[in-house]
């Protein structure tokens, strides 16, 4: 397992911290706290933990939106509702949220919290240097309640993977629109869905297509090139890589029994239907438990 740990942990756990987007307890919490629509508590409830830093901070750390997008929302959301008002309704929302999806015998049984234990301990062994996402995350105190301790254990872990992939695409080069037209064409997520989500004009994806044509990592249709796949496959294990810390540090044996908790609950959320078509978090697709 320590070869693929790091992903089939991420499998597992992105599913579960992804209710917080697509939940519809968390979207009517937003709304309670006067956010404007998708967008703005989308920002707020993940930026939250960074505290009322500007628009630009936050685009930096999320790296794929276009600037814009982020400014319609930030600061304005902290008018509304402060970080912290918006960190305590957000575990409340989660708690709802997987309540009301695995059943409160789940939530409340021994196995459960033997996960939120696990993931929490996961978190804190997380090395956040440079990574400033899930640092912010890690700052925050230990929720007593199992349901939030797990959501917020793996929001940590899944903000500490994150970051490590936009240093990985950095390092590589790639900017925020072509790291989402490579993963468009690798077949991962759905290239309209994503330009249009992260609001970037067409002029500005044909731009990168462009570019990454005439690198070599595209074909004249779109598709990857061998030279393509290559660097996809470079960024996807060089982030595997860079997730690894916390799984060493939580240690085989404890690591493989959190997968096997955390798996019929990412089951769950792929079942919901909650998780929107086109696949935006790219998780792989047709492979357990939802597919990337």
């Amino acid at each position: 397992m320590a070869d693929t740990r790091a992903r089939d942990l991420w499998e597992r756990y992105e599913p579960v911290h992804d209710l917080v987007y697509f939940a519809p307890e968390v979207r009517r919490t937003a709304d309670a706290l006067g956010m404007r629509g998708f967008w703005m508590g989308y920002f707020a409830l993940r930026a939250a933990p960074l505290g009322p830093v500007p628009a630009p901070v936050v685009t930096s750390c999320f790296y794929v939106f276009h600037p814009a997008r982020v400014a319609r929302a930030l600061p304005d959301a902290w008018t509304h509702a402060t970080p912290d008002d918006v960190l305590a309704a957000r575990l409340d929302a989660l708690e709802a949220a997987m309540t009301g999806l695995f059943g409160a015998d789940v939530v409340g049984c021994a196995d459960f919290a033997e996960a939120a234990d696990l993931a929490w301990e996961a978190a804190a062994g997380a090395d956040t240097a440079g990574r400033v996402l899930a640092a912010a995350n890690r700052t925050l105190e230990r929720p007593d309640r199992p349901a939030a301790r797990l959501w917020q254990g793996l929001t940590t872990l899944r903000e500490h993977r994150g970051d490590s992939h936009v240093a990985v695409l950095v390092g590589q080069g790639l900017g925020p629109v072509e790291a989402m037209v490579l993963k468009a064409a690798s077949g991962e997520s759905d290239g309209a869905l994503l330009r249009e989500t992260r609001a970037w004009e067409r002029t500005d994806w044909d731009a990168a297509t462009t570019l990454l044509r005439e690198g070599g990592l595209l074909t004249a249709d779109g598709s990857l090139t061998p030279a393509g796949a290559a660097v996809r496959a470079r960024v996807e294990a060089l982030t595997d890589a860079a997730a690894e810390g916390p799984w060493t540090v939580l240690g085989a044996e404890r690591t493989t029994r959190l997968a096997s908790l955390l798996e019929p609950l990412a089951r769950i959320v792929a079942d919901s239907g909650l998780l929107p078509a086109g696949n935006p978090v790219g998780l792989p697709r047709g492979s357990h438990p939802v597919g990337r």
